[in-house]
């Protein structure tokens, strides 16, 4: 990885931060120093904020909330009329950004103090980073002080990975872990059985079989789009189950690794062989929306899937998936561990007024305002226990909600993979840089992917990559 120069030029048609900031950067950490440069790099000017509105004279607080625009945050903003009508004297306003602009944005933002935002939508990646760097408002003392908040009722996995020292530091609007979903019906026909623990050789397997582009289907769709998010976010587990890992012990680089490689040799030849047209641009909601419309045999990736494939207005397939673990190879399991949280970041002015709005969107009362309004399958899962109890629920979610459940709670996100780490993390790796580090190793995955290059090289190139940050960590060691 290499450092970027803070030099004018450098921001050059991007949002530069003040020259006050500018001279703060260049006087950090190497380490602090390559994330800020390479993230606001990533942000076109266009995408400026002016800053939270305070309100105007009728004494009405604007609270901006950035949040990814995924499927159940859509509900989320179609439902605030719902929150206003309680909340008279606060208007939420969203910036919704897909997934690797809002990382992008909301990052640049919160680690500059930039104020643009009052709420801003992280996950258990950033949370205890954030919170030890001091970005982020404790939110313990406002949890515990909402009646019938409840923040005891949050899925104990979830709860510790978006806490810090104790506290908590963003609250889960939904948890994930990952599970195999297949088609039952395609199996039936051709006479395969899914077995309760595949193996990924199994899962290839089966998409040879049920492969059959004559029909427009695919035995497998995975993701191939880049991002640290998107593409390594699957893969990563892939490598763990394999006996592959980011780093050994001692902070050497194990990218290049025989276990490594053969991972991500096995993930791109399943997806090149097996997978869905436009591999290399597929990311969570292509492969959504492929699965949904009964375009793939099966689909590895995220629990919360469940929301989309399951509600009959939306896809094709609802009543007919299976859920089974995570495939695995040399581990007992290898899902992973993910939360979209809501935080509230120092700079706010509207501490208060955020808190009420991020409270009502991970209440016990949303969770049945969603089932409610949209059906029960829509319900954002994986964060409240409470959730699991609801008769309409619990009926509606039969087919994946103790499979979801069991991913979630035998995740472990201190022992990824083989052999010991330095790190935190299933599908990412805990360090700063990793935003940074993961986007250019999915880079050039993505790349061996369209068949741009080989894995080999893929693989030689993310070994430099991670290296040089690895580097910086034996140093401080010494």
């Amino acid at each position: 990885m290499v450092t970027p120069s803070c030099d004018s030029a450098h921001w050059e048609g991007t949002v530069a931060p003040p020259p006050e900031l500018r001279r703060e950067i260049g006087r950090g950490s190497a380490r602090w120093r390559a994330l800020l440069c390479a993230l606001f790099a990533l942000v076109p000017a266009g995408c400026a904020g002016a800053g939270a509105l305070g309100g105007g004279g009728d004494g009405v607080k604007t609270v901006t909330v950035a949040i990814v625009s995924n499927p159940q945050m859509e509900d989320a903003i179609s439902l605030v009329p719902e929150f206003e009508k309680a909340h008279p004297n606060i208007r939420p306003k969203f910036v919704s950004l897909s997934e690797n602009e809002a990382r992008a944005k909301i990052t640049a933002s919160v680690a500059t103090g930039g104020g643009e935002f009052d709420v801003v939508m992280i996950s258990n990646y950033e949370t205890p980073q954030w919170a030890r760097n001091g970005w982020l408002t404790d939110l313990q003392p406002l949890a515990d002080a909402t009646p019938g908040y409840d923040p005891n009722d949050f899925l104990p996995t979830v709860r510790d990975a978006l806490s810090y020292d104790g506290h908590l530091y963003s609250v889960p609007f939904y948890g994930e872990s990952s599970f195999l979903m297949y088609r039952k019906d395609l199996f039936e026909q051709a006479g395969l059985t899914m077995p309760a623990k595949p193996t990924w050789q199994q899962v290839r397997d089966f998409a040879a079989r049920l492969h059959d582009p004559e029909q427009g289907r695919s035995g497998i769709c995975l993701r191939g789009k880049p991002g640290w998010g998107e593409v390594l976010a699957p893969l990563d587990t892939v490598i763990n189950t394999f006996g592959g890992s980011w780093y050994d012990k001692d902070w050497q680089a194990k990218l290049g690794s025989p276990e490594s490689v053969e991972a991500v040799k096995f993930y791109v030849d399943l997806l090149r062989e097996y997978g869905q047209p436009g591999g290399a641009i597929s990311g969570f909601s292509e492969c959504a929306t492929q699965f949904g419309q009964g375009n793939a045999a099966m689909w590895y990736d995220a629990t919360s899937a469940v929301g989309v494939l399951e509600d009959p207005k939306e896809s094709k397939v609802a009543g007919k998936v299976g859920y089974v673990p995570a495939p695995v190879v040399k581990t007992p399991q290898s899902g992973w561990l993910y939360s979209w949280s809501l935080a509230i970041p120092k700079t706010s002015e509207n501490t208060q007024e955020a808190w009420q709005f991020m409270a009502w969107m991970t209440s016990k009362q949303y969770m049945r305002l969603v089932g409610e309004k949209y059906g029960w399958s829509r319900v954002p899962p994986g964060s409240r226990a409470s959730t699991y109890q609801i008769p309409e629920y619990r009926q509606a979610a039969a087919a994946f909600l103790q499979p979801t459940l069991d991913a979630m709670n035998a995740a472990d996100q201190r022992k990824p993979t083989v052999n010991p780490v330095p790190y935190i993390g299933l599908q990412f790796v805990g360090i700063p840089e990793f935003q940074d580090l993961g986007t250019r190793v999915s880079q050039q995955i993505s790349a061996a992917i369209a068949g741009q290059q080989s894995v080999d090289e893929a693989m030689r190139q993310s070994q430099e990559y991670a290296q040089t940050v690895g580097d910086t960590y034996r140093e401080g060691s010494r």
